[in-house]
């Protein structure tokens, strides 16, 4: 059975009661510990950090490590990336056997160091080996393969209709589409129509995901209503913000847009991300650095917070960081 069924509220023997939301694959960001705050907060599906296949085939520490999660985290998909068809059939059959719901292959990162090698969205340069990549790892794998792209290499190279038909033509079970071109400076809006020319193909049976400047529920319901498309999936948004999955169901069901989440409440969930990220991370001086680039994101918008902020890029230890978070309390209570 398809992992994905065509109208993308049941997925394998999983149902959903709305349109799925999906945490984007982020490297540096989705570790089990955001992922576990995203996914109590309502995400759907979530994802591994992206796998270099070549790491996994090494056996790189780093790349293997990317591929655990916890049962409480299904469904789970990892992504992979890489420039080679072997690599990527070896990777994907490595990543198997840690039993993931999905094995996402990863043709969309923008990153130079990936797109530079012909990986990510480099292979957009290179249709023909971006399909045979694709089919290897289907033919591989029993695990149901999807894909996350973008609309085309270039302005002249918008080639997302073709290649979505490709996709599917050899075997893959869903399509997460980025609006976004390979060559899209930072900044600017993604482009969703095209990412609708696909979900509207009469060709196209899979499930298309959309991607890209969905940050809040009036925006996924602008998005959904005019495109059509069968989940959405949600990157940069998430930054400190694991509470958009609520926000978004929320408005999707009742059109009303909830209050912003309290200062007891952000430092609930950041005591829990901190505490979560000793567990992954084994190291406690470790998780407490790890967290300091979540701080100034889980409390955006409060003002005066830098005086905080500053006290938290000091301390070392989970003691500490509570001490100071329970000040911040206090502190913005106090203040109204």
């Amino acid at each position: 059975m398809s992992i994905f069924a065509v109208d993308m509220k049941k997925i394998a023997n999983l149902e959903f009661e709305d349109i799925p939301l999906l945490l984007a694959p982020m490297e540096g960001v989705t570790d089990p510990p955001f992922r576990h705050a995203c996914k109590e907060q309502g995400a759907d599906i979530v994802y591994s950090e992206f796998i270099s296949s070549d790491g996994l085939i090494r056996d790189a520490v780093k790349s293997v490590r990317k591929l655990g999660f916890e049962e409480g985290e299904r469904p789970f998909g990892v992504q992979i990336f890489g420039n080679n068809v072997e690599p990527m059939v070896e990777a994907a059959r490595y990543a198997e056997r840690y039993n993931p719901d999905i094995i996402d292959i990863n043709f969309g990162c923008p990153v130079k160091k990936v797109a530079s090698k012909g990986a990510g969205s480099g292979i957009l340069n290179n249709i023909p080996k971006m399909i045979e990549i694709t089919a290897a790892v289907v033919k591989a794998v029993k695990t149901p393969v999807t894909v996350k792209t973008r609309l085309g290499y270039d302005s002249e190279h918008k080639e997302i209709v073709d290649i979505a038909e490709r996709l599917q033509d050899v075997g893959i079970q869903a399509l997460t589409i980025h609006g976004r071109l390979r060559t899209t400076k930072w900044g600017e809006p993604a482009d969703w129509t095209l990412i609708g020319e696909v979900k509207n193909n009469p060709r196209m049976t899979i499930p298309i995901i959309g991607n890209g400047d969905v940050v809040d529920g009036p925006s996924a319901k602008y998005f959904l209503d005019n495109f059509g498309v069968d989940g959405l999936m949600i990157g940069r948004a998430t930054y400190g913000n694991p509470w958009i999955f609520r926000e978004v169901k929320h408005y999707l069901k009742t059109g009303e847009i909830l209050p912003a989440p309290t200062v007891e409440e952000r430092v609930r969930v950041s005591k829990a991300h901190l505490v979560d990220s000793l567990k992954y991370k084994k190291d406690e001086f470790y998780a407490v650095m790890e967290m300091r680039k979540h701080w100034g994101l889980y409390f955006k918008g409060f003002v005066n917070f830098k005086q905080f902020k500053m006290r938290l890029m000091e301390v070392r230890t989970i003691e500490e960081v509570f001490a100071v978070l329970d000040e911040v309390v206090n502190y913005y209570n106090s203040v109204g």
